[in-house]
């Protein structure tokens, strides 16, 4: 069904805000927490089907990798079909998957499961943006894409704590099931919150509009890099999670399943950086801040290098701050940017998003095999460079002319 296009977009402080904001907490945390909640399992995993630490990470790598994917398909499918009905579509179908996937025989069954869950997943985060992107004014959606970021944050940390904490005292198919019946519980809130778009317009799609869209996204000058950016940092900040556990599982730290997955609550301080992020991003300008806080996240990873277990957490928390907030400021840049197909352009920035979260994840887990910890550092101290090196150049990126309304420099 087709809206009318209205030129009244939501400002902060409105019911209708909140709904859509409470609505995203929901969504980030589904696709966070059905995606991420195999990543403190894999040691478990590694036991149970006898196999390494790289072979493991597929558990994760093939969700994102499927996902990848899956986020284009939905980009041109939502131009026909509309944003809300295959966002609630792509949660419920992640939670009914995550409960399959508790009854896996063995591990190709699993990876069937976990392939599926990427694919029909998709839906959410490549829409997310691109709703939000429509629907809020300018001025305020730096602070609700740092909320959708917060609830993914959020997310991130409850499934990586409470499968793990399941996992510990029963074992990892009941925390598996336990996720699957969060996520649907999500999908119900998420589909009651969430409005109606005001200011979706049935598009063109099919494959054309794909590649004469992606083309169009291609030639912006800004763009690109930004989609470099999510393919760095993500790749960066999964394999931190991925094999940080195989660390301190290990002698001299020798800690519990359950001590290294309440790790996760480190989470809390990207639910606070990526609000923040958003905000001073508002006010300053993306291209001011973004270089800073991945800053600070180069410098948490080299701090894991430390003996010491509370530097080494330290280290952690000064990287998953500096991710997130890098995440809030890029990904609302991409939102502001973006000419029509919106929704393409956030796809594409996930798509590189989650192919990094697959491609370097896994590569990390064969340095790991080879280097250990300090292999991994190195790997991931080279890939934030190269971001940082993309973050400078965007420094000088002339803003995009406003295409019905003056607009300033630190809107884009």
């Amino acid at each position: 069904m087709s809206h009318p296009r209205s030129h009244t977009r939501i400002a902060a402080g409105s019911a209708a805000f909140k709904r859509i904001n409470r609505a995203m907490v929901f969504g980030g945390f589904s696709t966070f927490a059905l995606l991420y909640c195999v990543q403190p399992l894999m040691p478990l995993l590694a036991h149970d089907f006898r196999l390494t630490p790289a072979q493991s990470s597929l558990a994760l790598s093939v969700a994102t990798g499927a996902l990848a994917v899956s986020l284009l398909a939905s980009s041109v499918l939502s131009e026909r079909y509309g944003r809300k009905p295959l966002m609630a579509a792509s949660m419920f179908c992640g939670g009914v998957l995550t409960l399959l996937a508790a009854f896996a025989h063995d591990f190709p069954q699993l990876l069937v499961l976990r392939s599926l869950l990427g694919l029909l997943l998709g839906g959410m985060p490549a829409l997310a943006m691109a709703y939000l992107s429509e629907e809020i004014e300018g001025p305020s959606l730096g602070h609700s894409m740092g909320l959708y970021i917060g609830g993914s944050a959020f997310g991130g940390m409850a499934g990586r704590v409470l499968s793990s904490v399941i996992s510990d005292f029963y074992d990892w198919r009941i925390a598996m099931g336990a996720m699957g019946v969060a996520g649907l519980y999500a999908a119900w809130e998420f589909n009651r919150s969430l409005p109606d778009s005001n200011n979706w317009r049935p598009g063109e799609g099919g494959v054309r509009a794909l590649l004469r869209g992606t083309a169009q996204h291609m030639r912006d000058a800004g763009l690109p890099w930004l989609f470099t950016l999510s393919f760095l940092l993500m790749g960066a900040f999964v394999s931190m999670y991925n094999y940080i556990g195989y660390r301190l599982l290990a002698p001299p730290y020798a800690m519990r399943q359950s001590a290294v997955g309440a790790l996760s609550v480190l989470y809390l301080l990207g639910i606070f950086s990526s609000v923040w992020a958003g905000k001073l991003a508002d006010r300053l300008g993306r291209r001011n801040v973004l270089w800073m806080v991945m800053a600070a996240m180069l410098a948490g990873l080299l701090l894991t290098l430390a003996p010491s277990l509370p530097v080494i957490v330290a280290g952690m928390g000064l990287f998953t701050f500096g991710f997130f907030a890098s995440h809030s400021v890029a990904s609302s840049w991409v939102g502001r940017r973006a000419r029509p197909p919106q929704a393409l352009a956030s796809a594409l920035y996930l798509f590189f998003y989650y192919l990094g979260s697959s491609v370097v994840g896994w590569l990390s887990g064969v340095i790991w095999g080879h280097a250990g910890w300090a292999g991994v550092v190195g790997i991931l101290g080279g890939v934030l460079g190269l971001a940082m090196l993309v973050a400078l150049r965007l420094r000088g990126l002339a803003p995009l002319e406003p295409v019905t309304a003056p607009a300033t420099p630190s809107a884009r």
